[in-house]
């Protein structure tokens, strides 16, 4: 046999399959597969052409047909004909298939039109849901993917994969009371699974129930010893707890698991700023800049250590990386404005600018003093503040407009600032602070003669008491204290005042038990009321919270329990406020527990009551 006889051989036999298969659809649909294994795609495609013209329902060659469009990277066609395929046999899982095929190859678009495809010719699929819920969240699209898994657990509400993925994504959504929710279902259906264990102690930690979640980060420790993750949740858990050796020590363990570990650095290098250890952190920072350059947190944390230091033409710079971040508050309740942000270098004489409340109300009440600033400067000022702070805040000199809400839309303005990037803009040094005695306005004297009544003579000191602030507050466990911790100074001849709206549950048993506190909370509707209340005082004895900076800014004699390592705007190692005047600053000490501070509180007290 010559060379020309054998390649008429070869072919021959190359299509013996397709003969074999003769005219069935089946015989030219594995005569055709077996082409595509073989690399002969042409070849494949012809002999399902030929296999659809006789059985155009055929749901193998449908799915073929898809296979080799796949293969041609005609995405669109390789859906249409698999979505035939389905449609042709609907228990069959070709979508699905296609799907995950197409989420490998990063096709994550693609793979979301296969499984929305699949879903609607088997809606019932719980399964299918998922994966459909599954790309949403490949192509970070949370609220459609949150959607897509509360659908598949109504068809099946005790699916485990469909459980443990949804709880996760509403934990990256902070979403934690449903999350936490969720993931005890997961641990319900599948007891000991590290994973589910450590997100749940996410959960806990995110929920401020830190024992509670140290004990499931180390039960997930157990579980998967070598996780570097676990022990970063471990440290920072006993971090929130005060035990920062510990937590130093398990940040180490997860850094020797996996040495570039950004997320365990950041969180030793916070927890070496909490002990006081700046330099530390800083170069912890600096490798996590190395590591991640455009790692917004550690700018943001830096710049808190650039502050709290009095650094703070540096520090505003660090702390504007906030907006880069997604969990802060600031992002998340700042609207998306069409006009430009002001910084502070454009000339804004004779034109509008909206100032927008964007963190906690203590720090718009502390901000707002730059109001008069911007006036000065030729421009027409906005103000837009928490609801509960318009009252107070209606009348602030230099504010030509002052909104309620957002409710009826906003005026016409031609830049907007966040009131907490006003320092920025102003280019605030510590020596440039504008700190008036008061620059609040004067709450009416019909307002103040109400309370007058209410409290009754005023022949004793009068002080008033905040002992916490807002329970979902970062940093809550550090900053609030129970009202007994109060006792020993309630013995002293003075009329104590209750400031605290919303008393927890243990104050609410001592107010009732210590019939000496004068509690007239119930009448403090908003921020105007308890201004009206504060110019009755004598003093106010407070918590970092926004009652401190009312009374502060309102020139109100006032005492601050700080922690150890307090919020950046105390500054360290002052007994003053280079912001209010009026203010003097009690402070823990490395000891860190305020039975110590309250001694330092009782000594001032019994003194400025004798005297």
């Amino acid at each position: 046999m010559n060379r020309h006889e054998r390649r008429i051989a070869a072919r021959k036999s190359q299509t013996a399959p397709n003969r074999a298969g003769g005219g069935t659809p089946a015989g030219l649909h594995a005569a055709g597969l077996g082409h595509l294994q073989a690399g002969r795609h042409l070849d494949a495609r012809v002999c399902c052409e030929r296999a659809l013209a006789l059985d155009a329902g055929h749901a193998d060659t449908l799915q073929l047909m898809g296979l080799l469009s796949l293969q041609a990277k005609q995405y669109d066609a390789a859906i249409e004909w698999v979505g035939r395929a389905n449609q042709a046999d609907p228990k069959t899982d070709y979508l699905a298939g296609l799907g995950s095929a197409l989420q490998q190859q990063g096709l994550h678009e693609e793979a979301l039109k296969a499984f929305d495809k699949a879903v609607q010719i088997r809606p019932d699929d719980a399964e299918l849901w998922t994966q459909l819920a599954n790309a949403f969240v490949a192509l970070q699209r949370p609220d459609p993917a949150i959607l897509s898994y509360e659908h598949a657990l109504r068809l099946n509400p005790r699916y485990w994969y469909a459980v443990y993925n949804y709880a996760v994504l509403l934990l990256q959504s902070m979403r934690f009371e449903e999350a936490l929710i969720n993931l005890n279902l997961c641990d319900e259906l599948q007891p000991n699974h590290a994973a589910t264990l450590n997100y749940r102690g996410k959960a806990l930690h995110d929920l401020s129930r830190y024992e509670e979640a140290l004990s499931d980060s180390k039960q997930a420790q157990t579980l998967d010893p070598t996780n570097a993750d676990i022990c970063t949740v471990v440290g920072k858990c006993l971090q929130k707890l005060g035990r920062h050796a510990e937590a130093l020590n398990s940040f180490d363990r997860a850094l020797d698991l996996q040495p570039n570990f950004v997320t365990a650095l950041t969180d030793k290098a916070f927890t070496l700023g909490e002990v006081q250890r700046f330099d530390e952190a800083l170069v912890l920072y600096r490798l996590v800049k190395s590591i991640d350059p455009e790692n917004a947190l550690a700018d943001f944390n830096v710049g808190l250590i650039q502050l709290l230091n009095g650094d703070l033409e540096a520090g505003w710079r660090g702390y504007d990386a906030r907006w880069k971040l997604s969990f802060l508050s600031s992002t998340a309740n700042y609207p998306k404005l069409p006009q430009p942000l002001w910084r502070g270098e454009e000339n804004i004489e004779g034109k509008t600018i909206l100032v927008y409340a964007d963190e906690g109300q203590g720090d718009t009440i502390q901000f707002v003093r730059y109001a008069p600033m911007l006036a000065a400067l030729g421009a027409r000022v906005i103000l837009l503040p928490q609801e509960s702070l318009y009252p107070l805040l209606s009348g602030l000199p230099g504010v030509s407009q002052c909104l309620p809400n957002r409710e009826g839309g906003l005026p016409a303005f031609d830049v907007h600032c966040p009131v907490t990037s006003l320092p920025l803009a102003f280019r605030t040094t510590l020596e440039t602070i504008s700190a008036p005695a008061s620059y609040l306005p004067t709450p009416a004297q019909d307002r103040r003669q109400v309370w007058e009544d209410r409290l009754g003579p005023h022949d004793r000191l009068r002080v008033g008491l905040v002992c916490s602030g807002n329970p979902k507050h970062r940093n809550d466990h550090n900053r609030s204290i129970p009202l007994r911790s109060l006792t020993q100074i309630l013995d002293i001849d003075a009329t104590f005042v209750s400031l605290q709206k919303d008393p927890r549950s243990g104050d609410k048993e001592m107010l009732i038990e210590r019939t000496g506190i004068v509690d007239l909370t119930v009448h403090l509707t908003d921020f105007m009321e308890t201004a009206a209340l504060i110019s009755c005082l004598d003093l106010v004895i407070s918590v970092d919270t926004s009652v401190a900076h009312l009374a502060g800014a309102l020139g109100c004699p006032t005492w601050i329990l700080l922690p150890h390592t307090p919020d950046w705007r105390w500054l360290l190692d002052r007994e003053d406020s280079p912001w209010y005047p009026t203010v003097r600053l009690f402070r823990q000490t490395e000891t860190r527990d305020y039975a110590s501070v309250l001694d330092r509180v009782e000594t001032e007290l019994r003194m400025l009551v004798t005297a």
